[in-house]
């Protein structure tokens, strides 16, 4: 078995421990990862090693620090990113060390998850290009049902993820399915 294998698998060990089910019963997180390792080996086949452990770890062990353990505003909202990509960071470091991964390897993984040098680091911005790919695949029409009487939030928060991705990411999201009303708010948010 190889490190990699080895250190995907103590992920997903790790999210298979996620209380919250989806609909088929299986933990959300662990559904999550496997999304994002997907999205990436579609949308950057060549990825390295480290950014697939990443994109993997993205929201590792997620459900440890609830949302709304913080104040529901955007200073909060902030807060828990924050301390939601330490953790990932700390325990994907963890893992690492464990599968045998150098120092620097484990570094450059913790600059992955906590996006440092967005727009500047092409893995950071591949990072955050799938982030938002799957976020638009997968979780985007739930998003939208839930707020539908909010059209004016979820086109300002279209927009700032628009912001965060590269063109090659703009071209991949405007090629996903979506349906006529979630397309139409997508198109004002880019528009705009």
């Amino acid at each position: 078995m190889t490190r990699l294998t080895e250190v995907l698998q103590e992920i997903d060990r790790i999210n298979a421990g996620d209380p919250n089910l989806d609909p088929e019963g299986i933990p959300k997180e662990l559904v999550y990862s496997r999304r994002m390792t997907q999205m990436l080996a579609d949308f950057h086949p060549e990825a390295s090693e480290l950014l697939q452990i990443a994109a993997r770890s993205q929201h590792i062990q997620r459900w440890i620090i609830p949302r709304n353990t913080f104040p529901m505003d955007r200073i909060g909202y902030l807060t828990w990113r924050t301390k939601l990509k330490k953790l990932h960071a700390t325990l994907t470091g963890e893992l690492m060390q464990k599968c045998g991964y150098p120092t620097a390897d484990i570094r450059r993984v913790d600059d992955l998850l906590n996006k440092r040098q967005l727009k500047k680091d092409a893995d950071v911005q591949c990072l955050e290009d799938v982030t938002c790919l799957v976020f638009l695949s997968f979780y985007f029409e739930d998003f939208l049902a839930k707020h539908e009487a909010e059209s004016e939030k979820v086109v300002d928060i279209l927009r700032k993820t628009w912001k965060k991705m590269s063109p090659t990411g703009h071209f991949a999201a405007l090629n996903l399915s979506y349906s006529e009303d979630a397309l139409t708010l997508i198109k004002r948010a880019i528009e705009d």
